[in-house]
């Protein structure tokens, strides 16, 4: 799964608009009793020409994809798999634990066979991450309004959790990190945006953001200038709109905290949404450590995993509380 400074999806892990109707109402009234009397009609007054336009009803490939992703949903809930309770009890974890998927999710890019096999620099943002939510046309007002609220909230406790200003926007100049929600009607504004965005992407990863393949739920990019690719100045993730809402929130929180520089899964990380087993759809409380380690100020973006490990396990035992 290529991450953070390339492309990072979803793989088909198992895992893992609605149009605004007024009613049009018609009424006629009869006048006295008989038959030929006047008639009047209530006439319904003309759209306000400063409204936004409504969308148009959903192609018939995209209510296929919201079929799916919806069944796909209701397959994991059933069989107890979506948490969104953070962890419990029965997921115990420590300071080595930590430190340890630190290190795996941080710092490699790539597993195979269950085995590393990229080794990179830690990679985050030094500046303010400013958000802000981007719809394709196919997206109703009231949906955006639900994603609006979810990203301001989630900026909020990225913030809480990291210390590091996460905040959304509405200003397309001051954005630095693009949340786009889109369906497979949107392609060609995708494809615009993210070229817009990302004037240097390669046609191929191009192709990926504005028709991913339907085991694709989300993807995010981000990274900084090619001559310091590990201080992080630019994301953009792409939001599939077909997904229903737990699926939709699931992939802004893995998203956005991967486009923060979490860019790996592990097989041995739990409780974790960097997991690839659907364990868990929403943040956990050792993501929340995770992400707290990424921000720290003892480390800095660039440094390699060995010059960080002895770093990041005194970070570890501190949040943990345990005696080193």
């Amino acid at each position: 799964m290529s991450k953070a400074h390339t492309i990072s999806q979803h793989r088909p892990r198992r895992r893992l608009i609605p149009a605004l109707v007024g009613p049009l109402i018609g009424a006629a009234l009869l006048m006295g009793c008989d038959p030929l009397a006047e008639r009047t009609s209530l006439v319904p007054p003309t759209r306000p020409a400063n409204l936004p336009p409504q969308p148009k009803p959903p192609s018939d490939e995209s209510q296929r994809l919201a079929r799916y992703y919806g069944a796909l949903q209701q397959d994991l809930l059933t069989r107890g798999l979506l948490r969104t309770d953070g962890g419990g009890p029965e997921t115990p974890y420590d300071a080595d634990d930590l430190r340890r998927n630190f290190e795996q999710i941080a710092f490699y890019d790539e597993y195979g066979s269950g085995n590393l096999r990229t080794s990179g620099a830690l990679g985050r943002w030094d500046g303010p991450v400013r958000l802000r939510a981007d719809f394709g046309p196919s997206v109703g007002a009231e949906q955006q309004q639900k994603d609006r609220s979810t990203l301001e909230a989630y900026a909020a406790r990225l913030t809480r959790i990291t210390g590091h200003p996460i905040s959304t926007t509405t200003s397309r100049a001051r954005a630095n990190f693009n949340v786009i929600f889109a369906g497979a009607d949107d392609s060609a504004y995708v494809a615009g945006r993210v070229r817009d965005i990302l004037p240097s992407i390669s046609d191929a990863d191009l192709q990926v953001f504005s028709n991913p393949p339907q085991s694709y739920y989300c993807l995010v990019r981000a990274g900084g200038l090619q001559a310091d690719p590990s201080s992080y100045m630019r994301g953009v993730a792409l939001i599939r709109a077909e997904h229903p809402d737990l699926a939709r929130r699931s992939c802004i929180h893995e998203e956005i905290a991967q486009g923060l520089g979490l860019r790996n899964d592990s097989p041995h990380a739990r409780p974790s949404i960097f997991n690839d087993d659907d364990e868990f759809a929403l943040l956990t409380s050792q993501d929340e450590k995770l992400l707290q380690i990424l921000y720290d100020p003892r480390l800095r973006p660039g440094m390699s995993a060995d010059e960080a490990r002895p770093i990041v396990q005194t970070i570890a035992y501190d949040i943990m509380g345990e005696p080193q």
